[in-house]
């Protein structure tokens, strides 16, 4: 066993950060035996000091300049927990350029920068660690480069946004608008002030283009995934849904076919029997099938200090452990080797197949559903479920909800086009993909 520490340089002590710091400490020895060296956080960056020496109690160097640590020559390792892709971007840089090893939790600076990240590190010999950019403390990177390594990955689909998985299973369970749901969320902690990233998918899209990646074995295509959040997501289409047999969940999906990768992020409605969709509240889930092993599910708390600083830790153990290997020999950042890593076009949203649910807002007369089973048969689209609401008292419309067959998308738009096109449909069709995973 190496009797020289692990120097590591921490920038960023916000809720992360802080975690980080404490299940180092408290777990020191356990970490120790794992890894074969011990792991000593020696120096810090923030820019706030007195938050800095409250953690600390002075027993690591502090600056207010994160930039130092990546030129500190008495640094190993640097974690960066800054968060954003400008100066992060920057920081990483500068410090796979020093010749130190990077452990990351920022999904949005891999997904939109990874690929010249990875480059650079390639060339300099260092290694890049991410586990805790994806699902918080579920190991699902390591699933995906080492775990899995045997087999072609067909599909992965993923609750990876705690947030709106909370809102979703709020807005399920209480029957409440969006709106209210979020400003609990924002209460509780669970949503930012500004929750964007969130509630509009971007987040869950960085987690989805990172494993897609390491899945396919393709450069990172953030640009290319379809995204859509769930701010615009009714009560009652969860609580038609759940009539059906449905629940409604963000998901994270990528596929391999011939002619591409599927990257997408949207509202599915998926069967209540499936495992993944009695995911409830905080909680992240990512559902694997691989053609030999089958299927396989990764469940755990997606955020939080010490869920996503377990993470953080285990990019640590593992840069311990292979310090010592040639460049060459590692697990490559990708779960590929860099040479085989290969462009695959991403597939347009209009090309994907899948099924989809449809609500409308109909005149309640004869013949109404007879014209709309017509639009959507003349596209070669087929009805699986429907039902009709009865009509408030003293009302002349309704509610009519249809569930139809997979299709492609691009003939379910023009079908829409031509139902909405009718005088017995009074709004816009409300359309969700729907998947079955079978």
């Amino acid at each position: 066993m190496s009797a020289q520490p692990l120097r590591v340089g921490l920038a960023g002590l916000g809720t992360v950060g802080g975690g980080t710091w404490a299940v180092l400490a408290r777990n020191a020895e356990e970490i120790r035996r794992r890894a074969g060296r011990s792991i000593a956080i020696t120096a810090v960056a923030d820019l706030d000091a007195a938050k800095a020496q409250t953690l600390t109690k002075g027993s690591a160097r502090f600056t207010a300049d994160a930039m130092a640590l990546a030129k500190d020559a008495e640094i190993d390792v640097v974690i960066e927990l800054i968060g954003g892709y400008g100066f992060a971007k920057e920081f990483v840089l500068e410090a796979i350029r020093q010749g130190k090893h990077v452990v990351t939790a920022n999904k949005a600076l891999l997904a939109i920068h990874g690929n010249e990240i990875f480059a650079a590190a390639q060339a300099k010999g260092v290694m890049v660690a991410y586990e805790a950019a994806v699902a918080g403390g579920i190991p699902i990177i390591k699933a995906l480069r080492e775990g899995l390594t045997a087999n072609k990955i067909e599909w992965i689909a993923g609750i990876i946004n705690g947030t709106t998985n909370f809102i979703l299973s709020e807005m399920r369970d209480k029957g409440l608008a969006f709106s209210e749901v979020l400003k609990e969320a924002q209460r509780l902690g669970y949503a930012e002030a500004d929750p964007t990233f969130d509630i509009e998918g971007i987040d869950a899209a960085h987690k989805a283009t990172i494993m897609a990646s390491i899945a396919f074995g393709i450069p990172l295509q953030f640009d290319r995934a379809h995204i859509e959040g769930i701010s615009s997501l009714q009560a009652k289409d969860i609580r038609y849904a759940e009539q059906l047999g449905y629940r409604i969940k963000l998901l994270g999906i990528t596929k391999q076919h011939a002619n591409g990768v599927e990257l997408r992020v949207h509202p599915t409605l998926i069967s209540s029997k499936k495992l993944i969709a009695n995911v409830e509240g905080a909680m992240n889930a990512v559902w694997v099938k691989g053609d030999a092993v089958g299927h396989t599910m990764y469940y755990g708390k997606g955020a939080g200090a010490e869920p996503t600083a377990s993470a953080v830790i285990a990019d640590l153990v593992d840069v311990a452990r292979t310090l010592a290997i040639d460049s060459g020999h590692r697990v490559p950042d990708l779960g590929f080797q860099s040479a085989e890593i290969v462009m695959r076009s991403v597939v347009p949203i209009d090309e994907i197949e899948s099924g989809y649910y449809l609500r409308l807002r109909v005149r309640d007369q004869p013949g109404v559903l007879a014209d709309i089973t017509r639009a959507l048969a003349d596209g070669g689209i087929s009805i699986d479920a429907f039902f009709q609401r009865e009509p408030d008292e003293g009302a002349d419309e309704t509610d009519v909800v249809l569930i139809a067959h997979r299709c492609i998308e691009k003939k379910m738009r023009d079908a829409i086009r031509k139902i909405e096109a009718l005088k017995t449909v009074l709004s816009e069709v409300v359309v969700l993909r729907l998947e079955s995973f079978s």
